[in-house]
């Protein structure tokens, strides 16, 4: 008997070790096959359902989950913006420089006075409403108040820095508008002094509007916001992936003929000269192209479907969840070495047992 229990003690211990490898790739296997059998997988089981809940968290950044945090970030941005339509209504209300207009100017000065093609109050619904609706449609197909945000936010910004740019440079300028002979003179019967400057008897109103013609005041809103729409549009639909698709360009290009179109039809209604077109083209969009790229990574690059807030996020939340997957990691280990150790103090108190047992035995026999 005491042979018998001396062969089995390191056939025991291969059992041992042979039940160790067993239950560690156990552990293994429910790790990835998701078995709940065994209580030693259930931190594990806890430990992917978090992880994929985290993920499909991560791509979802809803108005109620993220709005307060968002607008609260960016709350001084808001207040500078109503600082900014301050500054547009100041300007409207200051009178512009009355450059001297001679006799012998008059002769490109003398465009019939007609109506706006486009009306004044016309621009901001097609240069702001719509990229907003635009940019609501996409949210409520993407759930990312990110994206939202920022592009309402550039949007604002690129359409009223690029007011308030236009409207100083009207009234430090003081170029007079191609119909100006008419708003100077409605009754046709010019006036000068004796060094040739105009002596105007028209309305006031009409008359310092006259002196506002550089940079076109239309051109450059229109410029700016629906540059802005384009170069959403082109990050949106991924215009510059490389893979040739010319029919997303006619979509990019869209917003920028409307804006061309309103630009000519200010030189058609004689408000104002190509030059002054030209320039408030140039104004809003690089003002539009400014602001976007503030927001948004550039259109051509891979990540120009998002705003820079959006992948940020992403990076700190995947950033919490490895620290979290790693402190669950060690938890598991931990635990697993736990019950090792016990199963180790089981086995050799069993073994020490049969020792006595066999002892016993043979001290009888």
């Amino acid at each position: 008997m005491y042979w018998y229990s001396m062969q089995s003690v390191p056939l025991l211990k291969n059992l041992r070790s042979s039940f160790q490898d067993l239950t560690r790739h156990s552990l293994e296997v429910s790790g990835v096959t998701g078995d709940c059998c065994s209580s030693l997988n259930l931190p594990l089981l806890k430990q992917n359902k978090e992880s994929r809940m985290r993920q499909v968290q991560l791509a979802s950044h809803t108005v109620r989950s993220h709005g307060y945090t968002v607008a609260r970030t960016h709350m001084h941005d808001w207040l500078i913006l109503i600082l900014l339509l301050v500054m547009v209504i100041v300007l409207n209300a200051i009178h512009p420089f009355y450059r001297f207009v001679g006799k012998d100017m008059m002769v490109d000065l003398k465009y019939p006075f007609k109506n706006n093609t486009v009306p004044i109050w016309a621009v901001p619904l097609y240069s702001v409403l719509l990229p907003i609706t635009i940019f609501l449609i996409i949210y409520f197909r993407r759930r990312d108040v990110y994206d939202l945000h920022h592009a309402i936010l550039g949007l604002l910004f690129s359409v009223l820095v690029t007011v308030v740019i236009t409207d100083a440079i009207k009234n430090a300028v003081g170029r007079p508008r191609p119909d100006f002979f008419w708003r100077c003179f409605p009754d046709g019967k010019d006036v000068y002094d004796r060094w040739g400057n105009v002596i105007c008897h028209g309305e006031k109103d009409t008359i310092k509007d006259g002196h506002k013609s550089f940079p076109s005041g239309h051109t450059a809103w229109s410029f700016s916001g629906l540059g802005f729409l384009s170069l959403y549009l082109s990050g949106k639909i991924r215009a510059f992936d490389n893979r040739g698709h010319v029919a997303k360009l006619c979509i990019v290009f869209l917003p920028l003929l409307v804006a061309t179109l309103v630009g000519i039809s200010r030189v058609d209604d004689y408000r104002h000269h190509w030059q002054d077109v030209f320039a408030g083209g140039l104004l809003g969009l690089v003002v539009a192209t400014f602001f976007y790229l503030h927001f948004f990574p550039p259109p051509y690059h891979a990540e120009g479907w998002g705003p820079y807030a959006y992948f940020r996020t992403l990076e700190e939340s995947r950033a919490q969840t490895q620290a979290a997957n790693a402190v669950n990691v060690q938890d598991v280990e931990a635990q697993v070495e736990n019950q090792q150790d016990e199963r180790n103090r089981n086995t050799f108190t069993g073994l020490s047992l049969a020792h006595d047992s066999s002892s016993r035995q043979e001290e009888n026999g």
